[in-house]
């Protein structure tokens, strides 16, 4: 008898650690907190990322500029897109030098017909993919904080010949851009080169992506400052009209009326694909939409629960994609299909404001801060329904900007905007040096 009731509190014991085993690996929102420049817990995620930065993050490049580099992955792989948001975390702390020095490496690789390919490093990534449409927005980004375009004056012709190439991607000659590649495993070549990595089932063929030719119209505004800066007067205007002939297009092309909502369009055969993805909003931050497209975007997808309107907003692909997923366990690789994913949240958010759209932008921003927050460490990115962290963990890079995307909302402050002039140490706000 005795041994029977050891027997059954020895079961007992096995169920409940078995049970809380369970209760421990579930993933539990923390608690919505506002935003405080105070923080304690604010500040010490900061200065533990930081060191990941300078111990991790600021790697030696002994292949081809022989300087130190600036990149947000233990394995040592440089970005094209990825830089433009590095740098502007970066910026809040007065740094501005790999700006240049990352662009250094790309154009040390640039092919004569202007070709620089997205990444460089020990892994054989983007041999076929052109540098994403992000050079010019990161050489004004740096110059504006030096005060100095002596350097945009020295790569003027390469940015110009890289920025010229972009437009051979338009077999069809309608002045849209598609994304390209060679076909990898599952994924198309063109998903990978949009850096969304796995939205096979939106970039088809030879993908016109909206985000594309929008981040286009962005490099083209950009191309327009530095040439006035660097005093090339008959280059400004060609540049500012083709931004705006541009524009013009992606609303003919990518825009459909009858769903209130930008798609991609297969070039290979003419077809829309309409597929409801995070990249369809690019048209808010760059300025591309009317304010009566960002309303119907807003108040019939973006709000919307049943598509984009997550308890962590905004997951990279709308709920009702049949593919729309948000596990990330035995899957290799990053999540675009429906994760969300911080600079995509803060290109939304940017672009909420230009329109204005202040309360809802700020509350995505709140949403996406205690996202980040809450987790233990930064992640690469994060589960749209819970919060919880996915990806590469510590992460360095790009994710960082949410610490800080509700505080340029409160100062009414935008980095990427190309009429901003002043970039601000926002570190100083939260007393957060680098180093």
């Amino acid at each position: 008898m005795h041994t029977s009731r050891i027997n059954i509190w020895v079961l007992y014991l096995v169920l409940f650690l078995s049970i809380n085993a369970t209760a421990q690996k579930a993933y539990v929102a923390p608690p919505h907190v506002e935003f405080d420049v105070n923080s304690i817990e604010l500040k010490m995620r900061l200065r533990e990322l930081n060191e990941d930065i300078l111990r991790k993050g600021i790697l030696l490049d002994t292949t081809i500029t022989h300087k130190k580099l600036l990149t947000g992955y233990a394995y040592e792989q440089f970005y094209d897109w990825d830089l433009y948001f590095e740098n502007i975390y970066m910026s809040y702390y007065g740094i501005s030098n790999f700006n240049f020095d990352n662009l250094e490496g790309f154009f040390a690789i640039q092919h004569p017909d202007g070709f620089i390919k997205r990444c460089f490093g020990p892994r054989p990534f983007g041999t076929t993919h052109h540098f994403k449409p992000f050079i010019a927005q990161i050489i004004v980004l740096g110059s504006r904080q030096t005060g100095d375009w002596t350097w945009a004056a020295k790569y003027y012709e390469q940015t110009q010949k890289y920025l010229e190439h972009w437009f051979e991607y338009d077999t069809d000659k309608n002045g849209l851009c598609y994304w390209s590649g060679k076909q990898m495993k599952t994924w198309s070549g063109a998903s990978d080169h949009s850096g969304m990595d796995n939205q096979n089932t939106r970039c088809l063929g030879k993908s016109e992506g909206v985000d594309l030719n929008c981040y286009l119209v962005r490099e083209l505004e950009a191309m327009a400052i530095i040439a006035k800066e660097i005093g090339k007067k008959k280059d400004v205007a060609g540049y500012k009209e083709h931004a705006v002939k541009l524009k013009a297009l992606i609303n003919k092309h990518l825009w459909d009326e009858k769903s209130g909502f930008y798609y991609d369009r297969n070039e290979e055969n003419g077809l829309t694909t309409f597929v409801k993805s995070v990249s369809c909003f690019t048209p808010i931050w760059a300025g591309v939409a009317s304010k009566a497209q960002v309303k119907r975007m807003v108040e019939e997808h973006l709000l919307n629960p049943k598509e984009f309107w997550t308890a962590y907003p905004v997951p990279s692909y709308a709920l009702t994609e049949p593919d729309y997923r948000q596990n990330y366990q035995g899957q290799k690789g990053c999540n675009w299909k429906g994760n969300t994913w911080i600079p995509t949240n803060y290109m939304i958010c940017h672009g909420l404001m230009d329109y204005g759209y202040e309360d809802l932008a700020k509350e995505i921003a709140l949403k996406t801060y205690n996202m980040v927050l809450g987790n233990k460490a930064t992640r690469e990115f994060y589960n749209a329904e819970t919060g919880e962290g996915l990806g590469m963990n510590p992460f360095f890079g790009w994710s960082s900007l949410a610490y800080y995307l509700p505080l340029e909302l409160e100062h009414n402050y935008n980095p990427t905007d190309l009429r901003e002039k002043d970039i601000l140490k926002l570190g100083d706000k939260l007393g957060i040096n680098f180093k």
